[in-house]
């Protein structure tokens, strides 16, 4: 599960921000909303998370932080050399548009927690590290930092880390991370942190947008095709069941004789899968194709296929702006999956940023440290802080206060006339 991710001078995020998902003391909903680690540090941690800011206020910047930086982690081995990041500073001052930008993630594995983080410039690696949490004190595996002095890399290893770390140190160039460079390289040790970011952290954003082709593979499975159509019960949609037909399809396109590299325009074989819906009310029911539900019914389908595999395998699933693809009561059921120990098993958590003010009052979805907020500065640079640093009390209206500005992250429309 993640504990805490923090990023510093990344686009917006000029000065150091902090998600943390360390639940609090507050007994509020403990048993279906947190999950105990039994580590003193974080006893418990959060199941889900809500981002709420302004258009333009950073929220997706944040998002966008955190999956920078695992596509470091997973593509800086293969990065060739003297080739730049494309890694965006603050640039609304000189100060921080020439300093290294900052990664940090910390989760847990199993009984460790792992501190993993590293500095960066368009040129290189500026620093790295990580701790391991096997007991309470921790295990420094090793750091490294670069010596402006000598324009070398030094690095200081643990004896936590087994391996052939010399060599792994040697093949290590500026541009490339020595987690990703180790694991390629076949450090056992460090295996588990490379896969947690390559397959234990799933994104959804414009950037990395959700595929229909993974709820369509299991539909074709009954078991998975029961789960995804429960779920969409759930959701008060009533679809009973769905059927993938598979079709093959003609097309004419071009062939390459790979010995030859001659080009031959023919036919082409292609599958086609086409979905049939089978909606039951007590009026009857009816056969429908995929253009005739609606953009929520095929959003939450497409959706309802990850969030199902998230949730057996106890993985962190992040999601940008979920209010704009599912309706609100759609993106309620999709928390509640996430809250409900019966369901969720494996300690999966749901981080996203949204619009939606009613879920705010939704009548049992988050407990109070479970919801965040991210400001525009008048300098431009962007603010996180969570809903408890106001201590709301336990029966306060927390929408209105939040669109009345009680807790900032809303746009000051008064500047153009306008009241919000």
């Amino acid at each position: 599960m993640l504990v805490e991710f923090r990023v510093k001078n990344f686009r917006s995020l000029r000065d150091e921000q902090v998600l943390s998902l360390v639940a609090s003391k507050d007994k509020t909903l403990q048993d279906s909303h947190t999950l105990a680690t039994g580590l003193k540090a974080a006893p418990s941690l959060l199941r889900s998370a809500a981002i709420y800011g302004a258009n333009a206020s950073g929220k997706s910047n944040l998002i966008k932080a955190l999956q920078y930086m695992r596509g470091v982690v997973l593509g800086s081995a293969t990065i060739q050399p003297g080739q730049t990041f494309a890694v965006q500073p603050f640039r609304l001052d000189a100060e921080s548009a020439s300093h290294p930008t900052e990664f940090e993630v910390t989760f847990i594995l199993g009984d460790v927690r792992y501190q993993y983080g590293f500095a960066m410039t368009p040129q290189r690696i500026v620093s790295e590290h990580l701790l391991v949490y096997k007991a309470f004190k921790p295990q420094r595996w090793f750091e490294r930092h670069f010596d402006a002095k000598t324009g070398k890399d030094v690095y200081d290893f643990g004896t936590g880390l087994r391996g052939s770390k010399n060599l792994w140190e040697g093949a290590t160039p500026q541009n490339v991370l020595f987690l990703s460079r180790a694991v390629q390289l076949n450090s056992e040790d460090l295996r588990p942190v490379f896969d947690w970011f390559a397959s234990r952290l799933v994104i959804f954003n414009e950037d990395t947008p959700l595929a229909q082709n993974f709820s369509v593979q299991m539909l074709k499975q009954p078991e998975k095709r029961k789960e995804i159509c429960d779920l969409l019960t759930a959701a008060d949609i009533s679809i009973t069941n769905i059927d993938v037909v598979t079709r093959k399809v003609i097309s004419h396109g071009v062939k390459i004789d790979l010995v030859t590299g001659a080009q031959e325009i023919g036919p082409v074989e292609n599958e086609v899968n086409e979905l049939k819906f089978q909606h039951v009310t007590e009026g009857g029911e009816a056969i429908f194709d995929l253009k005739d539900e609606s953009s929520g019914t095929r959003n939450l389908l497409f959706l309802a296929g990850p969030v199902l595999d998230i949730l057996h395998k106890g993985l962190t699933l992040v999601i940008d702006e979920l209010d704009t693809s599912l309706h609100t009561l759609l993106v309620r059921e999709l928390v509640r999956l996430f809250h409900r120990p019966d369901v969720n098993t494996g300690g999966a958590q749901l981080i996203f940023t949204t619009h939606d003010t009613s879920l705010l009052d939704a009548y049992g979805l988050f407990r109070r440290d479970q919801v965040w907020f991210v400001e525009k500065k008048k300098d431009q640079s962007s603010e996180l802080y969570g809903l408890t640093e106001f201590s709301p009390r336990k029966t306060e209206a927390l929408e209105r206060g939040y669109l009345q500005g009680r807790y900032g992250g809303v746009p000051f429309l008064s500047q153009y006339g306008l009241q919000h």
